[in-house]
């Protein structure tokens, strides 16, 4: 997730630019919901396109990970789209219990962070090991083989 997150710094950088010119944005908080869905858009994209192009986005491939419906097979946008939308189940409820509780400090980590533990913890409920946004969306991860010396090394043809 960590080589994930700088990866989508730089699609993040580039896609706030052309927003903040276009709507000439002079002031973070000008049009901030605007952008914050604007971002919301291009990550779903960004994912979606990935997934359903291969099964992985560029981090995945580093860590040799591969995402397939449940059956094995590609997926397809509503997988994709579904399991985006899934995956914000990891932040969202602990911002939404944040700003509800106007919390104020560590509150506005902690709470995020409980939301997080917990998420992680609902693995072992599952019986393959799988989160709960690729149960609901009908994907799973999958680890590739590694990659033999001899592959690495062999040339185009």
């Amino acid at each position: 997730m960590v080589y994930e997150t700088m990866l989508m710094l730089a699609v993040l950088f580039a896609a706030t630019l052309p927003f903040s010119a276009l709507l000439e944005q002079r002031h973070a908080l000008y049009r901030r919901d605007d952008l914050q869905y604007w971002l919301f858009l291009v990550l779903g994209i960004y994912f979606c396109w990935f997934w359903r192009h291969g099964g992985q986005t560029l981090a995945m491939k580093t860590w040799r990970i591969r995402l397939l419906t449940r059956e094995g097979g590609a997926l397809s946008l509503k997988h994709a789209a579904l399991r985006y939308v899934g995956a914000w189940l990891w932040f969202l409820p602990g911002l939404a219990a944040a700003r509800y509780l106007h919390a104020e400090g560590w509150m506005l980590v902690l709470l995020p962070a409980l939301n997080m533990a917990l998420w992680i913890l609902a693995v072992f409920l599952d019986p393959d090991r799988q989160f709960l946004h690729d149960r609901l969306a009908g994907t799973r991860l999958v680890r590739l083989p590694p990659v033999k010396a001899a592959d690495q090394s062999a040339g185009p043809a």
